[in-house]
């Protein structure tokens, strides 16, 4: 892929007819076939998706690997399945230089949308929108996880009045149903939302599904680029990066 790709990411015709044709699924083979190339397109192909200058992007990937927030080995993720990848974003509170420059990473993307507050997502995302929060002197609000049975027994923390428009911070986006669950306590509370902004897009299909919903998703970095950037570092070898890269076109 690396030999024969163009700067546009394009520029290679594969040849795959024999393993759709004889799967017992041609349509979910064509797919699978689908998504394995374009992860693997993207790592090789920084797009214009993110907003980071090139630097900015190499001190945020370093950083990621500085802090433990992106481990690689064999982690057993909730759903029972090992991954080759563990992305940890709640250590970022460790590390203050960091949570700024990420801070900062997020206000590039905030600063060309339109809102009047911003919305974290309990618990992970909660110290970065805390943090983007102070970098852009903007509020915040957090719709709770649980919601309280006693004093006030508030569903959204912090000031908010009906008809304002969210811009909501996370600090994944893997499938985006979690976000679709948060957003649905800020619409019932007559809130407007219509951008997420995240710091890593796993591409595994948050923005379609996010998309249908209504919403846009913004992501500072996607893992694939982030993955190409660590190989070019040396943080990662090519057997490490091949092995994510079949991980996440399975997953």
């Amino acid at each position: 892929m690396h030999a024969g790709l163009r700067a546009d990411g394009l520029g290679v015709l594969i040849n795959v007819s024999r393993s759709i044709a004889q799967a017992g699924d041609p349509g979910a083979a064509a797919r699978a076939v689908r998504d394995e190339i374009n992860v693997v397109r993207n790592a090789y192909h920084v797009t214009g998706a993110a907003r980071t200058a090139p630097s900015a992007r190499s001190q945020l990937a370093a950083d990621l690997v500085e802090s433990g927030c992106v481990r690689f080995g064999r982690f057993k993720l909730k759903s029972g399945v090992v991954s080759p990848i563990y992305l940890d974003l709640r250590r970022l509170v460790t590390y203050p230089a960091i949570l700024r420059r990420v801070a900062r990473a997020y206000g590039e993307i905030l600063r060309e949308l339109t809102f009047d507050r911003l919305a974290g997502i309990p618990y992970a995302a909660l110290p970065i929108a805390t943090a983007v929060a102070l970098e852009m002197n903007v509020p915040l609000i957090y719709p709770r996880r649980e919601v309280k049975d006693y004093g006030t027994q508030a569903v959204i923390e912090g000031d908010h009045r009906a008809g304002e428009t969210i811009a909501v911070i996370d600090d994944l986006a893997t499938t985006g149903g979690s976000k679709i669950e948060a957003i649905d306590k800020l619409t019932q509370a007559g809130l407007i939302v219509r951008d997420i902004v995240v710091l890593i897009e796993r591409g595994q299909g948050a923005e379609t599904l996010l998309a249908q919903a209504g919403y846009r998703l913004h992501a500072v970095m996607t893992l694939s680029e982030l993955l190409s950037e660590w190989r070019r570092s040396g943080a990662i070898d090519h057997a490490q990066f091949d092995e994510v890269i079949r991980w996440l076109a399975q997953a």
